[in-house]
């Protein structure tokens, strides 16, 4: 008889159910943090409150590591606030903070009285920032040396302190002098091959940096030119702060376009698992569906007013569907592209009008090609050129339209503070679909004696 292939998720459901705190810590431990992860998001909200609770803060800090901030959040706020403290406790401080700051304002209080002091007043130091910049990214878990400290010091220290970090943060050791200015840096190679009585300022050398205020587009340049796992961050006086790592760069660069993808797709909030409450799934998309079914209903009413057109000349309910995808996709560039500059701070919402003289050159001459185009296409089919003329004349003007509308929307909507991820897209698409319908429908109705050929 075959074996019975048991999942990660029933087994964590049997060590709940035996009560057996040990045999839990040990099978979470014994999982690959994404495997811990798919394990966990299996089980119900009531399941994963009694996995957290009994299970040891170091084993759920790793499960909370892979966790999206704000379903991590939600998981906290139903803890006890000691036990959440446990946990995030645990977690290195860039997580910490963001995690946090994803929090209620009471719950967030609750958690903090629970945790140490020093924890604590970092945690708050980082939640200050934006999370998009340096000083929202960076780790205050650092080793910092003044320059007359001998390496044999520092060797005898770091094993003192052996618990304090994971040893894969500490791959620099950073010199300072007594009001913590930034000096330079030492590799820990630099330290451990040297003689136990050389200084740190014979063998330090200078250490590049980023300002706290350095945004993540600046960063991901930087890392991007420089081959180093994580650089230090500094004030407007050259002060350490704390280290950014170049995996936390590069996994917030990720996070921002997976968050704005979807959000470009109707995911309300820009975050969603399967392991969610269902009504809150349900309600976070319908919040965008109820909105775009009156938008699709609006764009069709204009095919209600052509009826008698499309009776007559059926061959134009093929070319409508078209005429509508290639317009979404002309705009959709457009949005693509300010999204991407008003990121990276190239344009601001003031310059409408630079983006639209920009946008309408590009949207002239793609509509004038794809038009030809789609005109050829009619004129082959059908024999006619009536209706080349008429479908790409529709195609051509809705492209130019379609890329105006999608490169300067993104641009209106900040300047209003409206997610411009949301909401651009069901806009672009009601207007050009409004405007497609009309021109190949209007047009035809102008020219239906040479189509019909009456």
């Amino acid at each position: 008889m075959a074996a019975t292939n048991i999942q990660p998720w029933d087994i964590l459901r049997d060590y709940l159910k035996s009560n057996d705190s040990e045999g839990l810590n040990r099978f979470l431990s014994e999982l690959s943090g994404e495997d811990g992860l798919r394990a966990f998001m299996r089980l119900d909200s009531d399941e994963q409150q009694k996995v957290l609770e009994r299970v040891s803060p170091e084993a759920a800090a790793e499960v909370f590591e892979f966790i999206p901030d704000e379903p991590a959040a939600e998981l906290l706020e139903e803890l006890h606030p000691q036990v959440a403290a446990s946990i995030i406790s645990e977690m290195s401080s860039d997580d910490q903070a963001d995690v946090l700051g994803e929090l209620d304002p009471e719950d967030l209080e609750e958690i903090l009285r629970y945790m140490d002091e020093r924890d604590a007043g970092d945690a708050r130091q980082l939640m200050a920032y934006d999370e998009d910049v340096a000083g929202g990214l960076m780790m205050t878990e650092y080793f910092s040396y003044p320059k007359m400290y001998r390496a044999g010091s520092v060797l005898n220290d770091l094993q003192r302190r052996e618990d304090e970090y994971e040893l894969n943060n500490v791959l620099y050791i950073y010199v300072t002098d007594r009001s913590r200015q930034l000096l330079g840096v030492c590799r820990m190679r630099d330290i451990v091959f040297s003689s136990p009585d050389v200084r740190l300022s014979d063998i330090f050398r200078p250490a590049i940096s980023v300002l706290d205020t350095a945004t993540l587009d600046e960063l991901e340049n930087f890392f991007d030119d420089n081959n180093l796992s994580a650089v230090p961050v500094v004030d407007q006086n050259k002060r350490i702060l704390g280290v950014v790592r170049r995996r936390a760069v590069y996994d917030a660069v990720a996070e921002v376009s997976e968050t704005d993808h979807l959000k470009s797709q109707g995911i309300v909030g820009g975050e969603e698992l399967r392991s969610m409450p269902t009504i809150v799934r349900s309600r976070r998309r319908l919040a965008w569906l109820s909105v775009n079914i009156l938008l699709n209903v609006l764009a069709a009413s204009v095919i209600a007013q052509f009826q008698d057109v499309l009776q007559a000349v059926i061959v134009l309910a093929v070319f409508l569907p078209i005429i509508s995808d290639m317009s979404g996709c002309s705009g959709n560039q457009a949005v693509a592209v300010s999204m991407r500059e008003l990121s990276l701070g190239v344009i601001k919402p003031q310059d409408f009008y630079y983006v639209w003289r920009k946008e309408a050159v590009v949207g002239l001459i793609n509509g004038l090609v794809l038009g030809l185009l789609i005109a050829l296409v009619a004129l082959v089919w059908q024999g006619n050129p009536w209706l080349g003329l008429v479908v790409g004349f529709a195609l051509s003007l809705n492209t130019l339209i379609a890329v105006s509308i999608g490169g300067t929307v993104p641009v209106i909507l900040k300047r209003f503070k409206i997610d411009p991820a949301v909401a651009s897209g069901p806009i672009l698409t009601t207007i050009t679909d409004m405007c497609g319908f009309f021109l190949l429908l209007g047009s035809a109705s102008l020219l239906l004696p040479q189509l019909t050929g009456n």
